[in-house]
């Protein structure tokens, strides 16, 4: 009996592998503007991560802030612990279930994330330069595709 046909060999090239470019990428952009707010405010990637969502969705749960910024519930409970001891978020229990406890940021907090907002909308803009308006919404339209895509191949 003859043996199985093995598959031809694959050469991975990393350095052109999707998902390793769209990571590498993410990581560069995340930490460069990590470097501009990191400094003079004192918080994490997570913790102003956390900000931003509450700063655009709140109230939300610590479970709702997790799934808006994708990320585990360790990570955004440690963050959020921090802010809280910082005074930069509160916590409120919900009247109807008193499982249920809401975050918003507090004034302080939301002092703080109005002076980091234009820092990085101002680095987004500095990031963009490097594309003509055009490329931009071809990119944007891009990258809902492939978020979509992956959402659906998670599943």
């Amino acid at each position: 009996m003859a043996a199985p046909a093995q598959a031809p060999f694959q050469t991975l090239e990393l350095e052109k592998f999707l998902p390793y470019r769209l990571s590498v990428l993410a990581q560069l952009v995340s930490e460069s503007l990590h470097d501009l707010y990191a400094q003079p405010y004192g918080l994490s990637v997570t913790q102003w991560r956390v900000m931003a969502a509450l700063g655009r969705f709140a109230p939300l749960t610590a479970s709702e802030v997790g799934q808006r910024i994708v990320m585990d519930k360790v990570a955004v409970s440690r963050a959020v612990a921090g802010l809280m001891q910082r005074g930069l978020v509160e916590r409120s229990t919900d009247r109807e279930d008193r499982r249920r406890a809401s975050l918003k940021l507090s004034a302080r907090g939301k002092a703080m994330h109005a002076r980091i907002v234009p820092i990085a909308l101002g680095y987004e803009a500095r990031l963009y330069e490097a594309l003509s308006a055009e490329e931009r919404k071809t990119f944007n339209k891009l990258a809902d595709r492939l978020f979509a895509r992956a959402e659906a191949l998670r599943l």
